[in-house]
């Protein structure tokens, strides 16, 4: 008589991932930094060396496009700028203008000849904090690319066995506290192969302290 013991993942033929996670991860990446961590990171790189009266000219230059663009998203009409969403771009603007606002009033207050950003304390700041995030959403993001490969290893595999191995993995498990399913995955996790093909599984105790999935 043949028994039925479903097998835990194993590693076997890869499985295609679905969409959905990763169309859920691209999402939130777009959806990171906000309309302000553009517009300062954007004005800290552009208003580096740049006198008062360049300065005064991005704050005229952004004010126009903060109008240009919620007209534009008023009426409904086309935005071509790089296809970026009408909605983000009208918001970006008038970060922009807003930031450069308070780079040329801290060059005014400062005395500056021209923007300095690394005695900007608080676009120091700000920067900082973004490269923290930057360098986080970067680690979480390798975890996931880890995990997907990892997952594409794994398989839900079904094993039949005949009444007599089943007896014996069967009582195995009953000694350990362990699923029948977690002692053929330790068993598998032990597998050797050797250079002539040959399969062999070195002695050992199953464990519940294994970590093995059973899911």
């Amino acid at each position: 008589m043949m028994q039925h013991v479903p097998l835990a993942k194993t590693r076997d033929t890869p499985q295609p991932p679905t969409a959905g996670p990763i169309s859920s991860q691209q999402e939130k990446g777009n959806r990171m930094w906000s309309a302000q961590d553009v517009a300062r990171d954007q004005v800290r790189r552009q208003a580096n060396g740049l006198d008062m009266a360049a300065v005064a000219e991005k704050v005229a230059e952004a004010a126009a496009r903060e109008r240009e663009t919620a007209e534009q998203l008023r009426r409904g009409g086309p935005f071509s700028e790089f296809e970026t969403n009408p909605e983000r771009l009208a918001a970006i603007w008038a970060a922009k203008r807003v930031e450069w606002q308070r780079v040329r009033d801290l060059t005014a207050q400062a005395g500056w000849s021209a923007y300095e950003p690394d005695r900007d304390t608080e676009g120091s700041t700000w920067a900082q904090e973004r490269e923290k995030r930057r360098d986080g959403a970067l680690a979480a993001r390798a975890a996931f690319e880890a995990r997907r490969r990892e997952e594409a290893d794994e398989l839900r595999a079904e094993l039949w066995l005949s009444a007599a191995p089943s007896r014996l993995i069967r009582a195995a498990a009953d000694r350990a506290g362990l699923m029948p399913t977690q002692v053929l995955a330790q068993l598998a996790e032990r597998v050797v192969v050797g250079e002539d093909g040959t399969v062999s599984v070195p002695p050992f105790t199953p464990s519940p302290q294994s970590g093995q999935k059973t899911s």
